[in-house]
This record gives C-alpha cells, sequence and structure tokens, in this order.
C-alpha cells in the first residue's frame, strides 16, 4: 500500500498532573513537528494532541494556552480521569479521521524524541505499525529491570502477543487505527490489542531517559495493576492452568484417599491433627486462589457487557471544535 509523501502525523501525548514537565517537552514535541515538516518528511498541517487525564493540577489551562500561542498544538480533555490506556486511546480516536499517522508517547520527556525520524523511515517502507523498543534497561533499579523483564516472558507464556521492551511509544497509520477501532473491549491493554491488527510492522530501538522534571504518576500498585489486566485481558491460559492443576490435586487427593482407606483396614493409622491441618490450609488456599483467578475473569465479562464509554471528551482547544473533513 502507497503511503502519501508528506503525511500528516498527529503526536498523541497522554497527560496527568504534568504542570511541571510539560512546558519543557512541550517544546520538544513543536520542536520535532517544525525540523520534520522542514525537511518535507510530514505536512505542515502536523499536531501535537495533548489528551488531559482528568488532571488536578494546571496541566489544561496550560495545553489551552499552548494551543493559542501555536496552531500546531491542540488537546482534549476528559471528563475525568480514566487511566493512560484510556487517554491513549482517546487521542488516538480522535487524531484517526484528522490525519495519516499518529505516534503515541508519554509526555515525561522519558521516550527518544528523536526516534521518531526512524519510525517515519519505517512507515516510507510500507509499515503501518512500528514499535518503539527500549534498547536497554539500564536507568532502572536492578527491581524493577527484573520484574519488567519476567513480565514480559510471562505474557509471551501466556500465549499473549507482546513486544518484548514495547510500552506504548508507537506509530500506527491510519489504515492501523481504523482497524483497531474495531476492537471494542473495555478492558484496554495497549501494548497487547495493537500486535493483534497485524499489518506489516517493525521495531525502532532507543534509549530511555530520566524523567525531564516531576515524579511518576504510575506507582507499583498501578503498574501491578496494569500488568495483571494485560495478563487476564489477552489469554485465558490462566484458567486452563487452574483446570490442570485441580486435575492434578484431584489425582493426588484420590491417592491420598485410597492410601488412607488402606491404612485404616490395615490398623496401622495413627491419630493426629497436624497432617489434616496442614492438607485443609493447602486444599483452602489453593481453592481461594483459583476462585479469585476465575473471579477477575467473571469481573471483566461483566464489566464488558455493560457496554460503557471507554473515555468522554469533556472540552476541546478550539482548534479541534471544528468537525474534520469527509
Amino acid at each position: 500500500m502507497l503511503h502519501p509523501a508528506q503525511p500528516i502525523l498527529y503526536i498523541v501525548v497522554p497527560c496527568y498532573n504534568e504542570e511541571e514537565v510539560l512546558p519543557t517537552t512541550s517544546g520538544m514535541f513543536l520542536e520535532k513537528i517544525l525540523s520534520l515538516a522542514s525537511q518535507g518528511r510530514i505536512s505542515d498541517k502536523s499536531r501535537v494532541l495533548f489528551v488531559d487525564d482528568g488532571s488536578q493540577d494546571m496541566t489544561w489551562n496550560i495545553i489551552c494556552s499552548l494551543a493559542r500561542q501555536d496552531p500546531h498544538f491542540a488537546g482534549i480533555s476528559q471528563s475525568r480521569n480514566r487511566g493512560h490506556q484510556n487517554a491513549v486511546l482517546a487521542g488516538l480516536m480522535e487524531a484517526m479521521d484528522r490525519c495519516d499517522i499518529t505516534i503515541s508517547i508519554d509526555c515525561d520527556g522519558q521516550d527518544d524524541i528523536n526516534a521518531m525520524d526512524r519510525m517515519l523511515d519505517a512507515y516510507a517502507d510500507g509499515c503501518e505499525i512500528v514499535y518503539g523498543v527500549r534498547a536497554a534497561r539500564d536507568t532502572d533499579t536492578f527491581f524493577k529491570r527484573f520484574t519488567a523483564e519476567s513480565y514480559y516472558k510471562l505474557l509471551n507464556l501466556m500465549g499473549a502477543e507482546v513486544v518484548y521492551n514495547h510500552a506504548d511509544y508507537r506509530l500506527m497509520s491510519n489504515r492501523a487505527l481504523h482497524a483497531f477501532a474495531e476492537f471494542g473491549e473495555s478492558n484496554l491493554y495497549l501494548r497487547g490489542l495493537v500486535p493483534l491488527v497485524g499489518f506489516k510492522s517493525t521495531s525502532v530501538a532507543y534509549d530511555r531517559r530520566e524523567r525531564v522534571a516531576g515524579k511518576s504518576h504510575y506507582p507499583l500498585r498501578r503498574m501491578l495493576g496494569l500488568a495483571f489486566d494485560g495478563i487476564t485481558s489477552l489469554s485465558v491460559r490462566p484458567i486452563r492452568i487452574i483446570t490442570v492443576t485441580g486435575l492434578l490435586i484431584s489425582l493426588v487427593s484420590f491417592i491420598g484417599i485410597i492410601w488412607a482407606l488402606i491404612s485404616a483396614f490395615t490398623g496401622s493409622t495413627v491419630p493426629g491433627w497436624a497432617s489434616t491441618a496442614c492438607i485443609i490450609c493447602f486444599m483452602g488456599g489453593i481453592q481461594s486462589m483459583f476462585l479469585g483467578v476465575i473471579g477477575e475473569y467473571i469481573g471483566k465479562i461483566y464489566m464488558e457487557t455493560k457496554g460503557r464509554p471507554r473515555y468522554i471528551i469533556a472540552e476541546k482547544t478550539d482548534n479541534l471544535a471544528e468537525k474534520p473533513e469527509a
């Protein structure tokens, strides 16, 4: 499929309480847009689209001010905080009918913005999706590096299609975005859903830096929640593991019953509560864990059946007020 020579690019930037970092990184994004446009690689109609995810600070005011100062800036504000994945989705869907390609990137300046050049090269070569992949995790602590790498391996073991060491820094063509829009689930894990779209894709390696300013809004609790959502949203293998484990425990229990009956008939049993207590505690723990995993899946099914909107846009900057041309 032929791609336009000067595609309209929308850089989608989710923001949550980023008043400290936004004044700095917004200039970096604008500089990149202007540089690529001056080189004739993208259209001058390209934009930086900020998505305010229900921030409680001055983030939205800063976005509106940027949009008034330069038409290359635009922004949408969600009605409330809905999480990083929904914020990225809102930006992608808003940009879909306005551009030829999107590049989603976090606001904190950690992702190397110059990797966009190589993403555009891959797009020009016919790729519909280009994943930004971390070349190394030298800036992470040992704990974060070990858990992150183990998590990607676990996801692949569970049968989920994910790109190793890829977060949400990626290029998607308009064609890929329209195909992705057909995915209607409310339990979002974009890193696992986007590879399911298919089409020609590749990866671009880059080095990740420290935050330009401010603090991370993704504590360990939210990271663990996203990780568990990724597993349960993309794979039913945990349910199958439970089934197989249950069968194995049942088999062992059946052998134990036969052994107990033989011991009783031969008169070699010894009264005692320790063995009984251990078995009860073990079985109780296993059953509680299994019920928890099954309950997680049932909860996701429950939320999916409600069909609630995945995002609600409360406000837009003036340069997004008009509807895109058909």
